[in-house]
């Protein structure tokens, strides 16, 4: 059996109002620069999630790819970039995280360099499958080397604010930038552009970035690794192919169960092994189950009113892509200032409560989206609102982060930071299989837009009530107390 256990708690109430923030320390030169690698790496592994997808039409003929085979351009990447968080961020944890960050960077640029001169639907869908690979390896190592060098409190909570903007505005800017790329440069030049992100942040990270690791080096659980991987990559793979073809296909059900299955027998696993992949009393503290609980929903909730905003923007009001894209980049103006107010708001009224008021303000503003029609100014509402709800969004993003890994361990930063990143992953999975298909398979879309707005305000509303009762039920902040000492 696993031997490691948490401290009683003392009685205290993690939502309690915190007390006024002492002013946040300046970072040092080197401490931007550190930040700035790190945030540029995840900016580039977020703009390739995105990227693409306007592009799919204009690389399927190129390429001789069907129509059906299109959704593997997409799904070739996310089966290894979701699959494999878990069991990198525990190598990171174990053999060195800047060794893991450097490698996946490398993988990642060599990859976008065949994707960019891909000269047929293999070779192309190989290079989207390592891009995965390295995006599986850089994401958790970035996350776990910006949580171990800045201390935990103002600092921290301000580097996760920025990352949480960088992350946010690569989704934005990927959908923007990706329809002009395709229609100036063509196709390959969106997978061009990765590989010159990827040759400019490289060089400077060796010299930036601090090495760390565990240090008593105990051994990979590998039953662990083998479970949790099969059963994420069964997962995503199910998820992602019913956003194409729906639940009804045989590959989507035997996926599904395979993946339940395989977490299952994890769990089981990580039960019985003195060194786990896991750490399960760590999933049993609050902070952690909530805190990812909140993740889960703002990133899977949200990715579905891109997408069917999207639809109704294009399909019903007859905007052009280009348009629809001006939309969505008001969006990245609004991370960028949520990215700056939310450390402060973190500051003065704690994470929990950042968290929990985020999800209200995602879940009320999208409810508004319900007034859209057919008419010509529903296009201000779906711009103002889309805006606004990226505030709360990039709100429930930082302080998510923050809860979910604040008082860890430095040596279990790695697996915290590898929940986190799977929450992410995972969240941006299923939302559009989950609730999208609703809006593509009504008979009417506007009615079908209406049905998932309403299912996914109220989703998010009802997760707002969940966390918040979950972190005032069991002293959160004294958990971190009580693992940190």
């Amino acid at each position: 059996m696993a031997t490691d256990t948490l401290p009683a708690a003392p009685d205290t109430t993690a939502l309690a109002p915190a007390p006024a923030p002492a002013p946040t320390p300046r970072l040092s030169r080197r401490d931007k620069l550190v930040l700035f690698v790190l945030c540029a790496a995840q900016f580039m592994v977020a703009l390739d999630f995105s990227i693409l997808n306007v592009a799919l039409p204009a690389l399927g003929p190129d390429l001789g790819m069907s129509q059906s085979a299109l959704q593997w351009a997409v799904t070739a990447f996310a089966l290894p970039s979701g699959g494999f968080l878990l069991l990198f961020g525990r190598v990171g944890d174990l053999y060195g995280r800047r060794r893991l960050f450097l490698a996946g960077l490398t993988v990642f640029g060599a990859a976008s360099l065949l994707t960019t001169f891909a000269w047929d639907p293999t070779s192309f869908l190989a290079g989207r499958a390592l891009q995965g690979l390295g995006a599986a390896a850089i994401v958790p190592t970035g996350m776990s080397l910006l949580t171990t060098t800045f201390p935990e409190g103002p600092q921290r909570e301000k580097a996760l604010g920025i990352s949480g903007t960088v992350l946010s505005l690569g989704f934005t800017v990927g959908m923007v930038a990706g329809g002009t790329l395709t229609d100036t440069l063509g196709w390959r030049s969106t997978m061009g552009l990765l590989a010159v992100f990827t040759a400019l942040v490289l060089p400077l990270a060796p010299g930036l970035l601090p090495e760390s690791r565990t240090p008593d080096r105990p051994r990979l659980d590998i039953p662990g690794a083998i479970t949790v991987t099969g059963g994420l990559l069964a997962l995503i793979y199910a998820l992602s192919t019913a956003a194409e073809r729906g639940f009804g296909g045989a590959d989507v059900i035997a996926g599904l169960i395979a993946g339940i299955a395989l977490l299952a027998l994890f769990g089981y696993v990580e039960s019985r092994t003195a060194q786990p992949l896991v750490s399960l009393p760590m999933l049993r503290r609050r902070s952690v189950a909530f805190g990812n609980l909140g993740g889960l929903i703002t990133f899977s909730m949200m990715s579905t009113i891109v997408f069917v905003l999207t639809l109704y923007l294009q399909e019903t009001l007859k905007l052009s892509a280009f348009a629809t894209g001006l939309i969505f980049g008001l969006q990245g103006a609004m991370a960028v200032v949520s990215g700056m107010i939310a450390p402060r708001v973190i500051g003065r009224f704690g994470a929990p409560r950042t968290l929990v008021g985020s999800l209200v303000a995602q879940g009320l503003i999208t409810a508004s989206l319900l007034g859209i029609g057919t008419d010509a100014g529903s296009v201000w509402l779906a711009t103002a609102a889309a805006a606004l709800a990226c505030v709360g969004h990039l709100g429930a993003i930082v302080a998510y982060n923050v809860t979910a890994t604040s008082g860890v361990r430095d040596e279990e930063q790695g697996l915290a930071t590898g929940l986190v990143t799977s929450t992410q992953q995972v969240g941006i999975t299923i939302g559009i299989p989950l609730l999208g298909v609703l809006a593509t398979t009504s008979t009417d879309l506007l009615t079908g837009v209406h049905t998932v707005i309403a299912l996914d305000a109220a989703i998010v509303l009802l997760t707002a009530g969940v966390v918040a009762l979950g972190l005032r039920t069991k002293k959160t902040q004294a958990e971190a107390q009580a693992v940190k000492a």
